[in-house]
């Protein structure tokens, strides 16, 4: 498969109805042309490219602001049924909602995922680093946030990493977000919590062998029924998009060598 190919988040086999939903961290970068998008592509006509090739994006600038219903609904008319989008929740809103006011701010928050309808996969919450573990506080948070809106959780604090943030996710069927740096130096462990497994992979640039224990560690996910979303970081070339594809056809040699070992 050609770098940028990747599979529509379709199940590969029948024995294995995980949906990889493999991507990248945004997708308006005309600077991707020509290594992803066709020469002079640009506005308008991206998302439907990058449609054609992934079957889903994590959005960048919903973080910066609430997206408008004209905008939601130009991103649902681009893509096809199968495809799904991770929203970065508002910085301010995510905030407002986590540290002061859940029960006022959600529902501000929440208010153009409606927009989406089953094109939502995921909301990406975001807690930034200097936020440390407050239990009553994430409990608050949950407790408020709707069931039927999925939500992952991205805790930049590693003092968030303990057994009462996984038994409260898990309680409210919340992913737990698996955040590997550039800066790490082992790869994330996987919890799941949730209704999905949700990855982001920042590293600026990963070798085969990499990728291909990073499939090792899907598959099993997938072939026990668990959609997996995985995003890489963007870059200013369109590198991501090759590793995304690179990833989604190691996933599928993966699958073939019938491997089934969580590692």
């Amino acid at each position: 498969m050609r770098a940028g190919g990747a599979r529509r988040g379709t199940r590969l086999t029948d024995a294995s109805p995980g949906r990889l939903f493999v991507g990248t961290s945004g997708f308006a970068y005309p600077d991707w042309s020509p290594r992803f998008y066709p020469p002079g592509l640009r506005g308008d006509a991206l998302l439907p490219w990058y449609a054609t090739r992934f079957p889903s994006c994590e959005l960048n600038n919903t973080f910066y602001q609430r997206p408008t219903e004209a905008k939601v609904r130009s991103w649902v008319a681009a893509t096809p049924e199968g495809f799904r989008f991770a929203v970065k929740a508002q910085r301010g809103g995510s905030l407002r909602a986590f540290l002061r006011d859940p029960d006022g701010s959600i529902p501000w928050l929440n208010e153009p995922l409606a927009w989406f309808g089953d094109r939502l996969g995921s909301v990406l919450f975001r807690v930034p680093g200097d936020v440390r573990f407050d239990l009553g506080r994430l409990e608050s948070f949950l407790a408020a946030w709707p069931s039927t809106i999925p939500l992952t959780m991205e805790f930049e604090a590693a003092d968030w990493a303990v057994d009462e943030t996984f038994a409260r996710l898990q309680a409210a069927r919340v992913a737990l977000c698996a955040t590997e740096r550039p800066e790490d130096p082992d790869p994330p462990a996987l919890h799941l919590t949730g209704r999905f497994l949700y990855l982001r992979l920042r590293r600026h640039d990963y070798e085969p062998d990499a990728i291909e224990a990073w499939a090792a560690r899907i598959v099993p996910f997938l072939d026990a029924g668990t959609d997996a979303f995985v995003f890489f970081r963007h870059d200013e070339v369109g590198r991501a998009t090759e590793l995304a594809a690179a990833l989604d056809e190691a996933v599928g040699r993966t699958r073939g060598a019938g491997r089934s070992v969580v590692r």
